[in-house]
């Protein structure tokens, strides 16, 4: 038996070592097929050799942003079961991409979020090139690290990290902005706790609302279409300001009626999504109305009605990210094309669509390859999700970016997604503690009880052994009371055991957030000293 199990698990070993060779294998080939394209590509002109390596440091980067950050989007879809794993990568994948390539802009800025002051190079192009190839490759580096730990971390932040710590390696502490770096480190407090309280106040409103009705049927045709209209107003709102922004001239081209701004107003947003929550709520309300004699009054009813809005958001969070965050891949592979092609140093630069197309394609591919470990992370191993718990997430992120966004507050999508996880985790606790408390006081009776017993049962034992002349049934009972003490010892114990357990009674899995938590207070600093490393090694190997 035990040799049939041991060659079970080397069957298992050798089959899960096949397909990591694989998914190596076919990232190891996205890689090089990128380097090998920018270097013939730009034959012939200087510094061709820095931007070919660094086109594979961006392509290795936007794989990995794949791998972490994406399972923010779609995690809580999975996790609730609303979309399978391999759905959830289907959709997340292309969305991405689409977002990337549609929305992803023509222009990005060079250093993101303006952390350092580029002046400081003092027009040295090589230095520039060095710091931009460090920050790309230690933001890269650390968040492969943070996905082997299972630990969803900002991308954002890694490469502001990165970015910070070539700096400051090239120029000195005086090239940092520190006031932006604050802002940067109240997000770690701001975006969790604000996508914590969105989250946890969603889902107490479908409770309320819902749940704790006697007739959830009656109670889902008037407040679903409500809440699903809120969330098409959120989304819309939130796609038109972060996923469109970068193409929003091109737009106001087209559609000539609408003001001729840069990027979109938070007004016209609000307006394109309050007519599509409109629209979407005429036509739940007729949907939902006509298939109320089919859905079941319970919650595992009112959680159907939530299940297609999970895969729009999951679809629309996906474009988003998409065109927002790739810009966290291909800033620095931009800024360096464009310091290899004019031989100069520029705040904003123009994007190639082979830079695009490697940091579309890297998300794609390393969500595909690596994601599903992160999606299982954020969907079900920090507290456990059903489809209105994660359409509370889903709504927390994307309120969360418009408040922050018209606020002025720095917020990171990763945090809030998260923050919206333990949100709605520790809601539950809170509203399940009443019922832990009273079985921790049955249990506490049920053991002051068996103790009451064995006291009594000792006594008696004790009165029958110390009589001096004993009869036949003396000795019958104290036999007895000698298995009955043995039984109420082992009730008692099993009393114990049961309080122990009612006491450990917690949504939210501690281990996890006190593990997120700490990756996410280490992330700048981390990308910061590992690329402050890479460019002494880099400007070594060169000079």
């Amino acid at each position: 038996m035990e040799i049939q199990t041991v060659k079970k698990m080397q069957k298992e070993a050798i089959k899960s070592s096949g397909i990591d060779f694989l998914r190596l294998g076919f990232a190891l080939f996205f890689m090089v097929a990128v380097l090998t394209y920018s270097f013939m590509s730009t034959g012939g002109i200087p510094n061709n050799v820095f931007l070919a390596i660094a086109a594979l440091f961006g392509a290795y980067m936007a794989m990995n942003i794949g791998a972490n950050d994406v399972a923010n989007n779609v995690g809580p879809a999975v996790g609730s079961k609303a979309l399978t794993m391999g759905g959830a990568i289907v959709i997340a994948g292309i969305f991405e991409a689409s977002g990337a390539l549609i929305a992803g802009g023509d222009v990005v800025k060079t250093i993101k979020k303006g952390i350092i002051d580029i002046a400081a190079f003092g027009g040295n192009t090589d230095s520039f090139i060095w710091a931009m190839m460090a920050a790309l490759l230690s933001a890269a580096l650390w968040l492969n690290f943070a996905t082997m730990a299972k630990a969803p971390v900002s991308t954002t932040h890694s490469i502001v990290g990165g970015v910070m710590g070539a700096g400051i390696a090239a120029a000195g502490f005086g090239i940092v902005a520190w006031g932006t770096m604050g802002k940067i480190a109240a997000s770690w407090i701001i975006s969790p706790v604000l996508g914590g309280i969105i989250a946890a106040s969603f889902l107490f409103a479908i409770k309320k609302s819902m749940v704790y009705k006697e007739d959830k049927i009656e109670a889902a045709v008037k407040w679903v279409p409500v809440f699903v209209a809120i969330m098409s107003w959120a989304f819309v709102t939130y796609l038109t300001l972060k996923g469109l922004k970068k193409v929003w001239p091109h737009i106001v081209d087209i559609l000539i009626f609408l003001p001729d701004t840069k990027k979109p107003t938070f007004i016209v947003a609000a307006l394109f999504g309050l007519i599509i929550a409109i629209v979407v709520y005429l036509i739940l309300k007729t949907t939902i109305a006509k298939k109320a004699h089919s859905i079941e009054n319970s919650r595992v009813g009112l959680n159907t009605l939530f299940t297609v809005p999970l895969i729009f958001a999951a679809a629309l969070l996906s474009f988003a990210h998409g065109a927002n965050d790739v810009a966290n891949a291909i800033g620095p592979l931009a800024a360096i094309n464009d310091a290899v092609m004019t031989g100069g140093i520029s705040s904003k630069a123009g994007i190639p669509l082979w830079v695009m197309a490697v940091g579309a394609l890297g998300i794609a591919i390393g969500l595909a390859l690596y994601g599903p470990k992160l999606i299982k992370t954020v969907g079900s191993e920090i507290t456990e999700l059903d489809q209105m718990r994660a359409f509370s997430v889903a709504m927390a992120a994307s309120i969360t970016v418009i408040i922050a966004s018209q606020l002025g507050l720095p917020v990171s999508s990763t945090h809030i997604a998260v923050g919206g996880i333990f949100g709605v985790g520790f809601l539950r606790e809170y509203l399940e503690g009443s019922e832990v408390k009273d079985d921790i006081a049955l249990e506490k009776e049920h053991i002051i009880d068996e103790k009451k017993q064995l006291k009594a049962l000792h006594a008696e034992l004790k009165t029958l052994e110390a009589k001096e002349e004993k009869e036949k049934a003396d000795y019958e009972r104290i036999v007895d009371l000698y298995k009955m003490i043995d039984e109420e010892e082992e009730l008692l114990k099993e009393a114990k055991k049961q309080l122990k357990s009612a006491r450990k009674v917690q949504y939210v899995k501690r281990d996890a957030v006190k593990k997120i938590i700490a990756a996410w207070v280490i992330t700048v600093p981390a990308a910061a000293v590992l690329s402050a490393a890479i460019y002494f090694m880099i400007r070594g190997i060169v000079l």
